[in-house]
């Protein structure tokens, strides 16, 4: 059996993380989002590569793909379940690893997590915040539950599994190159697309 370093990281590697999968394989959710990154990406520039931190079963690449269908996609996914989905999705680049256990092989030009880092071991964070920098060659992108201060909350009858905070404030505190060019806000009751509600934060090296 796989050893992880956090409890994090074998809860959504097992059955919940399978169950996760059931709950959210809907298209709809990819509607909302080619809408979602539509409007990240008016705001970069020449984006050929991107990669995924968290990507379940790809329903954030499927649509970037909508989008910019000539750049090269990769993704980092720890649930093997999830993988399978994935890897038949054509032109993803997948890493079956826990992100924690990643190593950057090559900078890409757009690295980013979707409602992934709300999940991570608070402790392990930092460590998360250094392969995002070093992954990316000028664009990071945070889709997370924001709170200005960090804050655990139960999460579906479980503790220690969700976790808000200012995760893109800390990693412009923590790498003085990097700047907020734009970010907003994704609300549930949207009338068109499927949204939980989370803040989003483009930022740039």
């Amino acid at each position: 059996m796989e050893k992880f370093q956090t409890e994090q990281e074998a809860f959504w590697a097992g059955g919940f993380g399978n169950d996760y999968i059931e709950r959210n394989n809907n298209l709809r959710i990819v509607s909302g989002n080619i809408s979602l990154f539509a409007h990240i990406f008016k705001c970069t520039r020449n984006i050929s590569s991107i990669i995924e931190f968290g990507a379940n079963i790809g329903l954030n690449l499927i649509a970037i793909k909508s989008l910019l269908p000539n750049a090269e996609l990769s993704a980092i996914e720890i649930n093997k379940k999830a993988v399978k989905k994935l890897s038949s999705v054509e032109g993803i680049k997948v890493y079956n690893e826990s992100i924690l256990n990643f190593q950057p092989d090559y900078k890409r030009d757009f690295a980013f997590s979707k409602l992934v880092l709300i999940h991570i071991d608070p402790d392990m964070l930092q460590h998360v915040y250094d392969l995002l920098y070093q992954t990316s060659n000028k664009y990071i992108c945070i889709a997370e539950y924001y709170n200005p201060t960090p804050l655990s909350i139960p999460y579906r009858g479980h503790k220690n599994r969700l976790f808000k905070r200012d995760f893109a404030g800390e990693l412009l505190d923590r790498y003085t190159d990097l700047k907020l060019i734009d970010y907003g806000f994704a609300y549930r009751r949207d009338n068109y697309h499927e949204y939980d509600d989370f803040n989003w934060f483009l930022l740039e090296k």
